[in-house]
């Protein structure tokens, strides 16, 4: 589980989420970036094969230098929040959304 920073016109926002949810929003971030997959991993200096496995949600774990180096390329950092604390807005969204279906 880990948590990822983005800033946007001051704004932080804090989202957690979970390796594989991870992998979808670095697709996500990537394609918004303009990138293939080839010039994240050439420019993260990771694998594309190890890239891919993580987008499509099929790897298992990865080393943290790697997946910070990934991040940092798509604007991206990680964070660190005490555990239950209180939620996020996007949490909050979330459960939300969830109530209102």
């Amino acid at each position: 589980m880990c948590y990822i920073q983005e800033s946007i016109i001051g704004y932080v926002e804090y989202t957690h989420m979970m390796l594989a949810e991870l992998g979808s929003r670095i697709r996500e971030e990537r394609k918004r970036a303009g990138l293939t997959m080839q010039e994240l991993s050439e420019m993260a200096g990771v694998d594309r094969t190890m890239l891919s496995r993580l987008e499509n949600q099929r790897l298992p774990e990865m080393g943290f230098a790697k997946l910070q180096r990934v991040l940092a390329v798509l604007g991206l950092e990680f964070a660190v929040r005490p555990v239950g604390g209180l939620p996020t807005l996007n949490d909050l969204q979330r459960e939300q959304a969830k109530s209102d279906v």
